[in-house]
């Protein structure tokens, strides 16, 4: 999985994120171009477009849900989007809330920015029990021109 979270775990409010940070789209974009990425639909509907070089699988409980785009599946649970992606050898949870709570027994790592500070939310990324995930990769970035809040790069492996 892979998510920028604030302090009190928080993702968004109204199917938008809550802050800009540049450097994190960055790091996003090369962590998840060339591989599969599978989200909820409002998570979908949240860009403008797909997303370029990346299979898009759209988990949906509405059956009539259709898209135009040809680089996106539509599937109806999050087992049949990981059956989808089985043989692969890497690829993504990108959200929202309600998916990566789903998704978290099934994961085998977390590529989180956490973003130090705290807001109101009306989606959450589910606690991270350091009783089942090691730290492996810490890299802290200040609050600078380009970024109002300072974040920290974080990688963790199922232990």
């Amino acid at each position: 999985m892979i998510a920028a979270i604030a302090e009190n775990n928080a993702l968004g409010k109204d199917n938008a994120l809550l802050w800009h940070l540049p450097d994190d789209f960055k790091r996003f974009n090369a962590i998840t171009t060339g591989h599969t990425i599978i989200m909820g639909r409002k998570t979908f509907e949240s860009f403008p477009r797909p997303l370029p070089k990346r299979h898009h699988i759209i988990i949906t409980r509405d059956r009539s849900y259709t898209t135009a785009y040809p680089e996106c599946t539509i599937v109806h649970s999050l087992p049949k989007a990981l059956q989808l992606v089985e043989s692969e050898k890497q690829s993504f949870i990108i959200g929202g809330g309600e998916i990566y709570t789903q998704a978290m027994p099934y994961s085998n790592e977390l590529e989180i920015t956490r973003v130090h500070q705290s807001y109101e939310a009306d989606a959450f990324f589910p606690t991270i029990d350091p009783e089942d995930w090691e730290l492996v990769y810490e890299e802290h970035h200040p609050k600078d021109e380009k970024h109002t809040v300072s974040f920290t790069y974080l990688t963790y492996k199922r232990r």
